[in-house]
């Protein structure tokens, strides 16, 4: 079965080292895909924040 893994950026953690931790317990032959994207997100004050997001795709050994 193909499944999809989403991480997105937080205010306290970020979306690459949930993936890395994520990607560790795949075997290689289980990703099939990643893809990245950012935004920047403007405050009311005007600050600017980059949101990451980063998709994993990847095989498990269910069947259903």
């Amino acid at each position: 079965m193909i499944q999809v893994k989403e991480f997105v950026d937080a205010d306290n953690s970020y979306a690459e080292n949930k993936a890395n931790e994520f990607l560790a317990g795949l075997r290689e032959e289980q990703v099939v895909n990643i893809c990245y994207g950012s935004v920047v997100k403007s405050s009311r004050d005007g600050a600017e924040h980059q949101r990451s997001s980063i998709l994993v795709v990847y095989k498990t050994n269910e069947r259903q």
